[in-house]
This record gives structure tokens, sequence and C-alpha cells, in this order.
């Protein structure tokens, strides 16, 4: 098959049981580019304010991007919905052979936009272009693996976490060893009784110049100081690197190091190599080619009672430092739970260490404590299934389950999104980051800790804003591609030569306006939605010091809690820097700028006055009280 750039939309209505092709606009294409952009601009259009995110009028859209499939890096596909977690926009992004196939079985459409609610579970087989809707009512019930292995085809699909609305609900493919993760876009699928989605078709052959563009880039991307630590330790070594400068969070945020760090960390799997028993392509020793004299260790599969678990380093962080846990083995059986029921590990990790802090404290009659790896696999399987009073409290979050069970600031959240295990309190950054993220708290839109924890000078305000909205901006391009954001790396021009080889040319400046442009969307989205300046706070538990951190180890080491006079500061630059009003609304000047206005509705509120940075008085005194 060969290469055409993909400009059509899959519409299926899972209600009237219809599949219609659509073109998309030619002027959204431009300004939206594919991908996330894409995503954004049909879900703000399709939906109106206050939607259930687990209702039959929220849409699912499984989208590619104009360079999925072409660019260095792994295929990838963005599940894009309104979040049942947040209630924010929602895009979660999963690699594997799924959005490769995805892209052969489409043909000339881009994007597969799901609407309605099927009566019965149903799978949703792609195919030559179009789509068909079969009843799987005997799949229902499965987990993840079991789920894939029972179709042909390549498939993303949920499993019992989803099917109980977990609102943290993955999307699961290539036999659970990939996942669209947080937010709960598996509940969506749940909701709508939509089991799997299933892609039978090759990648379409692209043309001699990309093959040599690729072939190039490959070769900078290898070179780069991203793709020699992607190629020497994976994302494992994070781990390592956050407990390093200090900001692991470790038992339920009360540490930011973890003395267990070693047995859960780069070294476990690179135990491997003498002789520690790992199945997988290089269970028989280390790789010769390798400078670490191991491969990368998400090669690497290990046996655990629940199967077969291939290693990431947010498992390690979310089930490992972060319940007290140093039994690597331990560690990925708990991971592969996660994977198995659909569920994301960060949430999952976030709604177990809250448990043991309750039950610490009192709030909960339950003998729980950190280090409990069998007490926290149980409660796995409970929140999956909504089957206890704290299972089903959990299944809503931890803010839910705070509510509940009366307890409060144990585990930070944002947007009702527990955060990743980067404690902000080692990179102050990181809780603008967190505050600002437009799906709740995330540390895949900027990681602006890789730099600050080794600054010589703590940054000012404005620094730290220009930062976090360059990366920000950065990732939204990348995304509206489809492009892995660690391979991304390589692209200096944001991916212009690419597009130009596919026809469709921009230069660089047009490319980073693309980035602001669908930032500002999103947090269009989220205002039209409810969300203002006071969504934006920092979690209490992150203005409280910590306990045992080995003060003065590290470059960014201090028990203190983040300032928050500091960190008003630095959304205050962050608003101005961004061309928002002092609540966080983007103005009619910035708007009218990035050609947002044929898109803003009448419901979307929007402010005339940006704020200033240093702020005005009236800005001051807003932010005091």
């Amino acid at each position: 098959m060969k290469y055409r750039a993909s400009d059509r939309l899959l519409r299926v209505d899972l209600t009237a049981e219809t599949v219609e092709s659509e073109a998309i606009p030619e002027a959204w294409l431009h300004q939206y580019v594919g991908g996330k952009g894409i995503g954004a601009r049909y879900l703000y259009e399709e939906l109106d304010p206050g939607v259930d995110p687990l209702g039959s009028e929220n849409c699912l859209l499984f989208a590619l991007g104009p360079l999925s499939g072409l660019a260095p890096g792994e295929a990838r596909y963005a599940a894009i919905t309104k979040s049942p977690l947040t209630g924010t926009f929602l895009d979660s992004y999963s690699g594997g052979s799924f959005p490769a196939a995805l892209q052969g079985a489409l043909g000339s459409h881009m994007a597969v936009l799901v609407t309605g609610r099927a009566d019965r579970p149903v799978a949703l087989v792609i195919e030559d272009g179009s789509a068909k809707i079969e009843p799987v009512e005997d799949v229902w019930g499965e987990n993840t693996i079991a789920t894939d292995e029972l179709f042909e085809g390549a498939v993303a699909c949920i499993g019992p976490a989803g099917e109980a609305g977990v609102v943290y609900a993955t999307i699961a493919s290539d036999r659970a060893e990939h996942h669209a993760g947080r937010g709960g876009a598996g509940a969506v699928m749940g909701a709508k009784h939509l089991k799997a989605v299933v892609a039978r078709g090759d990648p379409p052959e692209p043309p001699p110049e990309i093959a040599a563009l690729r072939a190039a880039y490959e070769e900078t991307y290898e070179r780069s100081d991203v793709g020699q630590w992607r190629a020497a330790s994976g994302v494992l070594e994070t781990v390592d690197f956050a407990d390093e400068v200090g900001a692991l969070s470790t038992r339920g945020w009360q540490q930011r190091r973890f003395e267990g760090t070693e047995a859960i960390g780069i070294e476990a799997v690179r135990g491997a190599a003498s002789g520690r028993e790992y199945e997988g392509e290089h269970a028989s020793g280390p790789d010769e080619s390798s400078d670490t004299g191991v491969a990368d260790p998400g090669d690497f599969r290990v046996n655990t009672e629940e199967g077969e678990s291939v290693p990431r380093g947010a498992t390690s962080m979310s089930l490992g430092a972060g319940l007290g846990i140093e039994d690597f083995e331990a560690v990925a059986a708990l991971g592969e739970t996660c994977n198995r029921l659909g569920m994301d590990l960060i949430s999952a990790g976030g709604a177990l260490a809250w448990a043991m802090r309750a039950a610490e404290e009192g709030a909960l009659d339950r003998d729980l404590a950190f280090g409990d790896v069998e007490g926290a696999g149980d409660l796995l399987g409970e929140i999956s299934a909504r089957s206890t009073p704290l299972g089903a409290a959990l299944a809503e979050g931890v803010e839910v389950a705070s509510e509940r069970f009366g307890t409060d600031g144990l585990i930070p959240t944002v947007k009702r999104m527990e955060l990743p295990s980067y404690d902000p309190r080692g990179a102050p950054s990181m809780a603008l980051v967190y505050a600002t993220s437009d799906r709740g708290a995330c540390h895949r839109r900027a990681l602006p800790i890789e730099t600050e924890a080794f600054a010589a000078e703590p940054w000012s305000p404005e620094e730290a804003a220009r930062r976090v909205i360059a990366e920000q901006d950065l990732r939204s391009v990348l995304w509206s591609l489809i492009v892995d954001d660690f391979a991304g790396a390589a692209l200096d021009d944001l991916g212009g030569e690419w597009l130009e080889a596919i026809g469709r040319p921009y230069d660089f400046e047009e490319l980073r306006t693309v980035g602001e442009r669908v930032w500002t969307l999103t947090r269009l989205f989220n205002v039209r939605e409810g969300f203002a300046r006071e969504a934006d706070s920092l979690p209490t538990v992150l203005s409280s010091a910590t306990t045992g951190n080995g003060a003065g180890e590290g470059p960014a080491d201090t028990s203190e809690g983040i300032d928050t006079e500091g960190f008003a500061a630095t959304l205050d630059a962050y608003y101005a820097l961004r061309g928002w009003s002092a609540d966080g609304r983007p103005t009619r000047e910035t708007i009218d700028r990035l050609g947002l206005d044929e898109a803003v509705d009448a419901d979307t509120p929007i402010d005339d006055r940006p704020e200033e940075y240093p702020p005005t008085t009236r800005a001051t005194e807003q932010n005091e009280s």
C-alpha cells in the first residue's frame, strides 16, 4: 500500500449502529495538523459543556497524525475524550503494534470518532478504510490479555476496571504491554459497552524519500543524549534519577528518597547480567553491543505469579518507592496486576498509598501498611470490581475516597488526578507543570526537573514559566504530529522537513504557533467546563515538609515544602506569558492572534485584560485573598 496523507474521519455511532466517512475540514488540518490538535478541535465542537464523561453524549477519538509510523521511534496513537477522573480534556497515548495496524486499516482516515452507547458489549473492527460493529457479550469480563488473544488483528481493549467504570481505567494493547493510561479513557469505553477496537491492516509503504529521511533521523536520534539514555537504560533509570535529586515520592509522599532504590531501579534489571532469572530477547545474557552490558530494560519480561511483566520506570516509582516496597519482582507483579485489570498504575499507586496512610492514621479499619505486597494486590482487585466500600471509593479516585473516609491532604492531586512520583519539593517548577497541565497532574507535558535539579541558581518565576511553556507547546506539536516524544528530540525543526516531504509544508514558526494554538484550545475546553485559577492551585500536602530525605546529599535536596507565595508568582508569570488573564482565562487578543476565534463559542468565558508580570495590584490582592 502506497503512502497517502490522511484527511478524513470515520464517525461511529454505537447507539444507531452506523459508520460514516467524512472529510476533515481543510482549515482544521492546517491549524491543528492531526493527533492531539485535531482531536481537541473535534472534542470542543462535538461536546456541550457539562456533559457526563461516562454518558452516551461523550465522544472518544482514536487519532493518528500525519507522521504516524514515519518518524523515528515507536508508532503511537492518541485516545482523546473528556476525562471521567478530572472532567477536563484528556489525551492519552500508546504505542506498539496497534497504531501501526490502525494506520493501515483506516486508509485515508486520520481518526475514528466514537459516539453513543451500545446496548450490549461490542467490538469495533476496522479494516479496508471502514468499520463494523460486532457483538461480543462472551468477551465481557475477560482481562486485557485474554481479550487481546480472542481477536484476529491488533487490539486496543479494556479489562475489568474499564467495565466497572474505574475512572482511571486504561486502554490496553499488545497483550497489555502498552496502555493509553492516564485519565480514564478505558472507563469511557466501558460506559459505551465498547470492549475492544480491532485493527486489521498493514501500514502504508512510505515513498523512498521518506524512508531515507527516517534512516537519517534514526541515526541522529541514536546519537542524541535522549537516544543514548534510552538505549542504555530505558525509562527505568528515572527511578534512580528522581532519588538522586531528592524528588522521588516515597511512602505516600512522606519522604523524597527511598533506601530501596537500588533494589527496584536500573540496577535491579542490570542484575540480569549476573544470572537473575529474567526472560525475553536478552534472557541468555547481556547485550554485547551495549556500553552498559545489558540491553534496553524494556526488552526484559519478568516472570511473576501474575504472568510476564515488562518493567517501566513509573511502575517502580508508583508501586515500589511510593508504597515502600523494595522487592523488584513484587513490584513487577503489582504492575502486571494493573496491566491485566486495565488500570493506570500511577493513579492506582496513589490510591494504594492513600489507603496505607489512612490505615496508619486510623481512618480505615484495615490491616494495611507500607511494604504490604499482598494487601496491595488484594486492594487492586477490590478497586477493579468495586467489590467493597473501600474499593468502590478508590475506583473514583483519591479525592473521592478522602471525602468518604474523612481524610485530607494525604496524597496530592491536581484536578482530581493523582500526581506522578516526581515530587516538586525537589524541583519547584514541576508544581507549575502539574498545576497547569491540561489533563490534570501530568509530568509528560513538561519535565523541567531534568534541568532545574542541576541549575546553579534557583530559577526566577519568569524563567520557570518560560521553560514550562516552551515544553508544553513542543509536546503539543509532537502529539499533533503523533511523534514519539522521546524520538522527537531529534526533530530540530519540529518536523517541518517531514511535513514538506508529504506535501503539507510548515515553517518552524508556524509549527510553534500550532503548539501554542493547540495548548490554548485545550485550555478553552477546560475553561468552558468551569476550570480557572482555583483549579490550578497547589495541593496542600506539597506545602508541608518531608522527613528522612538525606539533607545535603543531592543538588536540590531540602526538607521544606513549596513556597506558596513563590508558586503564586510563578503562576502569575505563566499566565502573563501565555496572554491569559489573572484568573487563567485566554484573552480575546490571544484568541484572535492564534486564529481560535472561529472555534470559541458563547459558552466559553473569555477575559479582556491579560495578566501582567510583575502582577498589577488587582492581581496581587486576588492572589493574597
